[in-house]
């Protein structure tokens, strides 16, 4: 029997704290992060709202808002693990922000390709099949945070064209 019990998890921050830091900001996902219950499906729907303002963006700007989301992530992500004692918080969202994104960004166009997106995202999030589940437990850091949700929306991604080019 093993005696040593889990180290409890670090508490979330405070509104007031993620407010007054620009990585708290971000990697909390404005706030999303914070949220009670599921906070990166909190996270992955205030990203897809936020999708939604943008959708109508020329191919070329979005694919440069998706890669700097991506590629800055690697650091807001590690910022933010930093301001919070190290590891994946679970309000540290930004990697969900980032997923989605990639997910909505490659989806065929269309609401019920939009939403098919944003659901199987989640899905591939949460159950973590191979390779995402191997990329959670063994990349660390800020790029470890980041690398299993931009895999996991390229697989959401892919799935969804296959399903689009086989109808």
């Amino acid at each position: 029997m093993n005696d040593i019990a889990p180290k409890p998890a670090p508490p979330a921050p405070s509104f007031r704290q993620v407010l007054a830091s620009p990585a708290l900001l971000l990697g909390c996902g404005f706030g999303s992060g914070l949220a009670p219950w599921a906070p990166g499906s909190a996270a992955s729907l205030a990203a897809a709202a936020v999708w939604l303002l943008a959708a109508d963006l020329p191919s070329l700007l979005a694919a440069a808002w998706v890669c700097a989301a991506a590629l800055g992530g690697v650091w807001i992500c590690g910022a933010a693990s930093a301001r919070l004692g190290g590891g994946d918080h679970r309000c540290i969202v930004w990697d969900e922000f980032a997923g989605c994104w990639i997910a909505l960004a490659l989806a065929p166009s269309g609401w019920g390709w939009a939403l098919a997106g944003l659901a199987l995202f989640r899905a591939l999030d949460i159950l973590k099949p191979w390779p995402i589940k191997w990329l959670d437990r063994n990349v660390g850091g800020g790029i470890g945070i980041m690398l299993d949700d931009v895999v996991a929306g390229i697989m959401a991604a892919l799935c969804l064209q296959s399903v689009h080019l086989l109808a």
